[in-house]
C-alpha cells in the first residue's frame, strides 16, 4: 500500500469501531468479520497507517477486548495505537467526544469507520488536502440508490450546507443523491468546540457527528466537500450479505490490478488475492486460485487451476499445476509441481525440480534437478541434486517424541516403496533397492537393500464369510 507524505498539519486518525453489528448474528464483532482472510479494521488501519498520521486512535465498544487482543501490538505500520472505550453507543458524534481528549488542538483530526474497509489512502489523501485549521473536509457519495445514508443539502450555488440522516429527511431531501460517507477532516480545536453543542433531538436519539458540518458553516467555516470517486470504497458492513458483496468487490479490484501489471488472469471472478503479491512478467492464473500473501510469483510462472498458495516465493519459469497447496515455501526457476502437490512450510526447492502427483514435502531442502515424481513424503531432509525418489518413498521422521533428519546425497535413486527410518544417511550415487526399509547410513555408490524372505503358502486357505 502506497505511504503519503506527511500532511502540512499533525493529523490524528480516530476510527469509530464500537458497533455491535447485531444484524451480523455472530458473536464475532463486526470489525473482525473477516475480508480477504482479515479482519475489517484491519483493512482500515493499513489504510489510515499509510498517511502517515501522528497516531491512530480506536474508539471501541462491543467486544472491546475480542477486539483488542486482536490488535494487542501497540503501534500498527509503525504508527502509534491507541484506544478508547465507548461504554454506551449514543451515536457517532458521542464516540468521537469520547477520544477527543487526548486530542492536541494543532492537530487535523480525520474521522473512519472500522466497517469500511475499502477506502483507499489516495482518496484519503485528497480529502486531507482539502482541511486546514479554518476549513473542513467532508467525503461525499453519490449513489443510484441512497436510502439509509444521509443526505447532503446544497445550495442554490453548490455549496455545502449540512447533512440531514435519512430518519429525519423530508421527501424532497431524499430525492437527493448525494450521500455522507460519514468520513471527514476536521480541525481538532473547533471539532472539539462542536462536539459539546451536539444536541440529540433527533429520530435516533443520538448524537450525530454529521451535525458539525451545519455548525461549521454557521460559524463561517470552510466546508470543502470532495466526491469518492467510486462508491465501493464507502460502502460499509451491516450483515454477511454486504460483507460478501465487498468481498467480490475487492476480488475484482485485486484481479485488475494484476491484470494491469500484465498478468493473464484466466476468470478475474474466480481469482481471489488475500494481502501483498508481486508479479513478474507473463504470468499465468487459471480459475480458482487463492493468494495469500505475501506471495511472489517471477517471469513466466504459470498457476493452474484449485491452487492455493500462501507465503511463498516461485521463481520464474515454474508451472504449478492443478490442485496444489503450498504454504510458506521457496521455489526455484523452471520447476513442475504437481498436480495434487502439498508444499508445508520450510519446504525449500532449488531450480528444476520436480515434484508430482500426491507428493508431500514439508521442512526439507531439495537440491537442483531432482524428482519426486509419485505418492511420497519427504520431511524433515536435506536431499542433494539429481536424486530420483520413487513412488510411495516415504522419509519416516517421527519417533512420537522427536522429529529427526534424513540426509539424501547427490545423483541418489531411491526405489519405490521405501522407507527411510531418521536420523540416516543416503551417500552420493547411492542405489536403494524398491520396497527397503532402511535404518542404518546406506554407503555412496553401493546399493543398498533390505527385503524379507518372500514365502508361497501351499495349503492357505482365504477366510470367507458365514453365511
Amino acid at each position: 500500500m502506497p505511504e503519503s507524505k506527511s500532511p502540512t498539519s499533525p493529523l490524528t486518525v480516530l476510527i469509530l469501531a464500537a458497533g455491535q453489528g447485531t444484524r451480523m448474528n455472530s458473536d464475532l464483532p463486526k470489525v473482525l468479520q473477516p475480508l480477504a482472510g482479515k479482519p475489517l479494521l484491519a483493512h482500515v488501519l493499513d489504510a489510515a497507517a499509510s498517511l502517515r498520521p501522528s497516531v491512530l486512535h480506536v474508539v471501541y465498544g462491543h467486544g472491546g477486548e475480542q477486539v483488542r487482543a486482536t490488535f494487542a501490538a501497540v503501534t500498527h505500520g509503525g504508527i502509534p495505537l491507541r484506544w478508547t472505550l465507548q461504554a454506551e453507543q449514543l451515536g457517532t458524534g458521542h464516540a468521537v467526544a469520547q477520544a477527543m481528549p487526548a486530542v492536541d488542538d494543532a492537530q487535523l483530526v480525520l474521522v473512519l469507520y472500522g466497517d469500511v474497509p475499502l477506502i483507499r489512502p489516495e482518496t484519503l489523501q485528497e480529502l486531507i488536502a482539502l482541511a486546514d485549521a479554518r476549513s473542513l473536509a467532508l467525503l461525499t457519495v453519490m449513489l443510484d440508490d441512497p436510502t439509509g445514508y444521509g443526505r447532503v443539502v446544497r445550495g442554490a450555488a453548490g455549496e455545502v450546507q449540512g447533512v440531514v440522516e435519512h430518519k429525519d429527511a423530508g421527501a424532497a431531501q431524499r430525492a437527493i443523491r448525494e450521500g455522507n460517507s460519514g468520513i471527514l477532516v476536521a480541525p481538532a480545536a473547533l471539532l472539539r468546540r462542536w462536539l459539546v453543542q451536539l444536541k440529540s433531538n433527533n429520530a435516533q436519539r443520538e448524537y450525530y457527528l454529521t451535525d458539525v458540518v451545519a455548525m461549521a458553516v454557521r460559524d463561517g467555516i470552510a466546508v470543502r466537500p470532495l466526491v469518492a470517486p467510486t462508491a465501493g470504497e464507502v460502502l460499509g458492513v451491516n450483515d454477511k450479505l454486504q460483507l460478501a458483496e465487498l468481498e467480490a468487490l475487492y476480488r475484482r479490484q485485486r484481479a485488475e490490478a494484476l491484470m494491469r501489471a500484465g498478468v493473464t488472469v484466466i476468470d478475474p471472478a474466480r481469482l481471489d488475492v488475500r494481502g501483498e503479491v508481486t508479479v513478474g512478467r507473463d504470468v499465468q492464473l487459471d480459475v480458482n486460485v487463492v493468494l495469500e500473501g505475501p506471495v511472489h510469483l517471477g517471469d513466466g510462472v504459470h498457476i493452474g487451476p484449485n491452487c492455493v498458495i500462501s507465503a511463498t516465493r516461485i521463481g520464474a519459469g515454474t508451472e504449478i499445476r492443478p490442485n496444489c497447496v503450498i504454504e510458506r515455501a521457496e521455489i526455484g526457476e523452471r520447476c513442475q509441481i504437481g498436480p495434487f502437490s502439498r508444499m508445508r512450510p520450510e519446504a525449500r526447492l532449488a531450480d528444476e525440480v520436480h515434484l508430482g502427483n500426491f507428493v508431500e514435502v514439508k521442512k526439507s531442502d531439495v537440491g537442483r534437478g531432482s524428482k519426486i515424481n509419485h505418492l511420497s513424503y519427504v520431511g524433515d531432509s536435506t536431499v542433494g541434486s539429481r536424486v530420483n525418489i520413487g513412488a510411495g518413498t516415504i522419509t519416516c521422521n517421527y519417533d512420537g517424541a522427536n522429529k529427526w533428519r534424513t540426509e539424501i546425497g547427490d545423483d541418489v535413486f531411491i526405489g519405490s516403496g521405501s522407507m527411510l527410518v531418521a536420523p540416516v544417511k543416503i551417500g552420493d550415487g547411492a542405489t536403494i533397492g524398491a520396497g527397503s526399509t532402511i535404518t542404518r547410513d546406506a554407503p555412496a555408490k553401493q546399493l543398498t537393500l533390505e527385503r524379507g524372505k518372500q514365502q508361497t503358502l501351499e495349503k492357505w486357505q482365504r477366510p470367507t464369510k458365514k453365511t
